[in-house]
């Protein structure tokens, strides 16, 4: 018989994934209406007959897309941008450093059981990309995350491009109920719902949470850092929003860097 408390764990987890499909999917949405414009656009310069024509065959795809299935595979312009070369020593460990208005955060990777999300992650902030950047999501019922990476604070940004899971087996085999236990302190991969959709956007666990073994484990953050996370945590979610929303404790990135350690 399921009690009560697993009940609650396994409708926050559904909550957590129909939330990242249903983001994603709105991601997707967007970059299509921005390449339909740009086309139409360019059709214009070559003859105002085609205008109509590229405007009106976008629109249908837009229209099938948007009652098409709630886990989107990635699309063609989601692989606009190619995953960063490899750059890094595969055999060494990573920290990656958070500079935040609520306390530093950070967290070590293993470029031998994540190469291409430990690269991935040193060429953005190389780049400054997770600079300036907030972690825009936490949940406090059922599953116990913060969620950070996304350049636009909404939870539909990107980096342009996409990273293969890695490392799923990491944390054992899934149980009856189709999940493993990420226990505190580990950073994961958000994604889609679907293999190998990684970006930019990251979680880290402040308390044990059970989840499906689909999100790549790459980080592990050490003990001063999940206090910091803890805090944000206990301080729960901004404008009474029950148990996932935007986090009551602003947690601003100013600065984010990638050193071998």
């Amino acid at each position: 018989m399921v009690s009560n408390d697993q009940r609650r764990r396994q409708l926050a987890r559904e909550k957590f994934e129909r939330q990242q499909r249903r983001r994603e999917e709105a991601r997707r949405r967007s970059k299509r209406l921005a390449i339909a414009v740009s086309a139409a656009v360019a059709v214009v310069a070559v003859g105002g007959v085609g205008t109509y024509l590229a405007l009106d065959g976008d629109d249908k795809k837009d229209k099938s897309d948007a009652a098409a299935s709630a886990s989107p595979s990635p699309s063609t312009s989601e692989k606009a941008e190619p995953e960063p070369a490899m750059t890094i020593d595969k055999k060494a460990k990573y920290t990656m450093s958070l500079k935040t208005g609520a306390g530093d955060i950070a967290f070590t990777m293993e470029a031998a059981k994540t190469p291409h999300t430990t690269n991935s992650f040193k060429a953005l902030a190389d780049k400054g990309f997770f600079d300036g950047t907030k972690c825009h999501r936490l949940t406090t019922q059922g599953i116990f995350v913060l969620q950070c990476g996304d350049p636009e604070g909404t939870g539909s940004g990107g980096p342009g491009y996409t990273i293969p899971d890695e490392n799923l087996t990491a944390l054992g085999k899934a149980g009856a109920d189709g999940t493993v236990t990420y226990p505190a302190g580990t950073v994961a991969m958000a994604n889609t719902g679907q293999p190998h959709t990684g970006g930019s956007q990251f979680f880290l666990v402040y308390k044990d949470s059970k989840l499906p073994p689909s999100y790549t484990p790459f980080g592990t953050m050490d003990a001063a850092s999940l206090k910091t996370v803890e805090k944000v945590g206990a301080a729960g979610v901004a404008g009474g929003a029950g148990g996932d929303g935007a986090p009551k404790t602003a947690v601003d990135i100013s600065k984010a860097a990638v050193d071998k350690s």
